[in-house]
Formats: structure tokens, C-alpha cells, sequence
């Protein structure tokens, strides 16, 4: 047993001895196969079409931005002021939102390309465009930055992108929130308008309420003869009775009434008589005369500039070369042992 074991294993050493051997004698098949795998590794590498990449960093406006979105917005308006926090988050999901991503693969980027490429399947177009411009959205508890990045094979055109892409998802955060503002504007100017006519109604009542009581009054006044009030004196004081209310109107005199009659019947507004009236009158002209401005606000600012990307970021020329040539060496080898095998076994086969 011991015999055979020790056999086995020298067979074995054999063996390999005898493939490295066989390599060795085939060296010149394993360099031939990795220089043609460098060749076209390097053919590759240079030939590719060199990609680049720009990116744009974005973060939350000031609060100086925001302030044009915040006026009226005051707690005696009973407004809630937009916060920084209200504004970017709208931004940011416009940023990352489909519609944009379509409206700009429509607009922009199919415009970029040839006629005879637009021709393809747009589901692959447009997949190739979802991993040429990515969003990148905060992460929580790492800050509220944001980042636009485009690669191409145009510098210029991966500057421009990015720049164009957040212009516009700041346009559409503008149109959003001014007409977010403007509706809630408009919402609050007609309640008001409502409030002022319930008050100029419920005037115009009151009104024609104190008339009738008036005209009560002098017909009592005149069937008892009372022209004018009568002076009660006293002692030690003299009170005139024209401030009399309630069931002694008629202590007035008819003289008075009549003349307070004419005098409510012939008035043309109730406004100056109702109360808080104006300052209603003041919020609603106020509202509804409100207009925001989106060139006055910024809805996110830039960290930094957009450059123009110098160097490429695809294909890695010496990693590519690299990897060519150390598969190309597997391979020589692979193709070697296989040589070997085949070899062996046809001797194997003839003994």
C-alpha cells in the first residue's frame, strides 16, 4: 500500500513537472496569444469614444432668496410663512421627478442626436439617457447637498447639461410655488370679499331696522303732541333727554325723529358705520393686487461652478491595457495546458 501511494505521488509530481515543462516548451504560443489580447485591448482603448463627465453640486437657498415668496405671509394675515426647508424639498422633487427627466430627454437630448440614431427603439434611448444625467439627492443626516451629473462624449455638451437641467427644475419650482402663493392669495381675497358683503348687508338691515323703530317712535311722538324733548330739570344737574333708548324714543320729539329718519333714509354707504369694515377692505385689496415676482426669489443655490471636464473619465487607457494583457497571459497558459492534455492523452491512447 505504502508502495503504491508513493508511486502515486511521484506520477504526480511527474505530471506536473511534465506540464510545466510543456508550457514552458509553448511559451512562445502563450506570449503570441497575450500580445494579440494586449493589441486589442489597446486598439480598444484608444479607439473608444472618451467619455466625460460633468457634475453640478446644489444646495438649499438663503433666506433672503425666499423672502419676495413670503410677503403678506404673516401671522396677522393668517398665513404660514415658506420656510427654506418648504422651498427645497419642492426642488428637489422636481429635480428627480420623471416629467423632467422626459421633458428634458425630449427636448434636449433627442435633439443632440443623429437622424439615423433617433430612428431607435426610444425605451433604449431613453434608457441610455437615464444613465447619462443622474440625480443625486441629499442623504439623510449628511447635509442637504445635491448633485446634477451628465457623461458624454462632449465636454461642452456634459457642462451645458447639468447647467440647463437644475435652470430648469429651478424654473418649474418657481411656477410651482408662485402659483401655490397666487391661488392662496386669491383663496383669501375672496373670503374677505364675502366677509366685507356680510357686514354691508347685515349694515344695510340694521339700518332699515333703526328706520322702522324711528318711524314707531315719531308716530307715538306726534299722537301725543311732543315736538321737541322735553328739559327735565333737576337738582343738582339739567339733563337733556335726546339720548333716550329703547321704548322712550319718542321722548326725542318728532321733530328729531323726523329728521333722523330723512337722514338714514337719504344715506348712501353703510361703510363708514361699520366696524373693522376697512381694515377687511385693506387685507383684500391687498391680496388680491398680489403678484410674486419669479425673478426675485432663487429656489437652490450652486456650490461651486460648472467647468468644463478637460480629461475623461472612460475608458481607463492603461487599466484597460493592463487587464488585456494579464487575460491574455491566462489564456496562453489555458490554451498550453489544453495543447498539453490533448497530447498526453493521444499517447496514452497509441500505448
Amino acid at each position: 500500500m505504502q508502495s503504491s501511494t508513493s508511486q502515486s505521488h511521484s506520477s504526480a509530481e511527474i505530471d506536473i513537472q511534465a506540464l510545466v515543462r510543456s508550457v514552458w516548451k509553448r511559451k512562445w504560443v502563450v506570449i503570441g496569444v497575450a500580445l494579440v489580447s494586449t493589441l486589442l485591448a489597446a486598439a480598444y482603448a484608444f479607439t473608444a469614444k472618451p467619455i466625460y463627465e460633468a457634475k453640478l453640486f446644489l444646495i438649499p437657498p438663503t433666506q433672503n432668496d425666499i423672502a419676495n415668496f413670503n410677503y403678506g405671509r404673516t401671522r396677522d394675515y393668517d398665513l404660514v410663512p415658506l420656510t427654506i426647508k418648504d422651498i427645497y424639498t419642492v426642488f428637489l422633487r422636481i429635480l428627480d421627478s420623471e416629467s423632467l427627466h422626459r421633458e428634458f430627454f425630449n427636448t434636449v437630448y433627442l435633439p443632440s442626436l443623429t437622424e439615423e440614431v433617433r430612428k431607435g427603439s426610444r425605451d433604449a434611448l431613453y434608457s441610455r439617457f437615464s444613465k447619462a444625467l443622474t440625480v443625486t439627492l441629499p442623504v439623510r443626516d449628511a447635509g442637504d447637498q445635491s448633485a446634477v451629473t451628465v457623461q458624454t462624449t462632449n465636454p461642452e455638451l456634459a457642462s451645458n447639461w447639468v447647467q440647463l437641467y437644475a435652470d430648469r427644475a429651478g424654473v418649474l419650482t418657481k411656477e410651482e410655488i408662485v402659483k401655490n402663493v397666487t391661488t392662496e392669495s386669491r383663496v383669501r381675497a375672496r373670503n374677505l370679499l364675502q366677509q366685507i358683503k356680510s357686514l354691508r348687508e347685515t349694515a344695510t338691515q340694521i339700518r332699515q331696522d333703526s328706520i322702522t323703530k324711528l318711524q314707531e317712535a315719531l308716530r307715538v311722538a306726534e299722537a301725543i303732541g311732543l315736538e321737541k324733548p322735553p328739559i327735565i330739570t333737576g337738582n343738582p344737574s339739567v339733563e337733556l333727554a335726546g339720548s333716550m333708548d329703547g321704548q322712550i324714543i319718542y321722548m326725542r320729539g318728532s321733530k328729531a325723529l323726523k329728521a333722523e329718519i330723512q337722514n338714514l333714509e337719504q344715506r348712501q354707504s353703510d361703510d363708514p358705520f361699520v366696524m373693522n369694515l376697512r381694515e377687511l377692505q385693506s387685507k383684500h385689496d391687498f391680496f388680491k393686487n398680489l403678484d410674486v415676482s419669479p425673478s426675485d426669489v432663487w429656489v437652490y443655490r450652486q456650490d461651486g461652478d460648472v467647468n468644463r471636464p478637460d480629461a475623461p473619465i472612460k475608458p481607463k487607457k492603461s487599466l484597460i491595457i493592463t487587464l488585456g494583457m494579464i487575460l491574455g497571459l491566462m489564456a496562453g497558459v489555458l490554451i498550453a495546458v489544453i495543447l498539453y492534455l490533448t497530447n498526453d492523452a493521444r499517447i496514452k491512447r497509441a500505448i
